[in-house]
């Protein structure tokens, strides 16, 4: 398992190091910050996107299909509860992430189905539609 160590530099700007990587978080300017860098949401569906692009790129591969490229395009945003007709929740606020897939090559319409299904098991969907427990120390 990785470990990801978050540190904190001048104003909100952020040093993130995982493994023999080095990346930055900020927030926009408008929210403080000097925007060195992508802000914690969206590294959030940095990483929802890149899973699903490789869960499918591999799925395709297995399989012997002819997926050529995939391009994940995610948003997210706060919307009112009670906009959601198939939500749990009915009241106050909650974090909705919309991701279209695109699929590049000469797919059927069965395999263009088949992937759209398999992108719902990406390791990071699966885990942010799941029960997560976060449990924090002070050290």
């Amino acid at each position: 398992m990785s470990v990801v160590l978050v540190h904190s530099e001048e104003g909100l700007k952020q040093r993130i190091d995982v493994r023999q990587h080095q990346l930055v978080g900020d927030e926009p300017i408008d929210a403080g910050g000097t925007d060195a860098g992508p802000t914690p949401y969206e590294y959030l569906l940095f990483a929802l996107g890149t899973c699903t692009s490789i869960t499918l790129k591999l799925y395709a591969r297995r399989k012997g299909w002819p997926l050529e490229a995939v391009r994940v395009s995610l948003r997210h945003a706060k919307i009112h509860a009670a906009d959601c007709a198939d939500c749990e929740t009915r009241t106050g606020m909650l974090d909705q992430i919309e991701r279209e897939i695109e699929l590049i090559g000469p797919l059927d319409a069965e395999q263009r189905r088949r992937l759209l299904s398999i992108a719902e098991l990406c390791p990071v969907h699966k885990t942010l539609t799941s029960e997560i427990r976060i449990r924090t120390r002070l050290v």
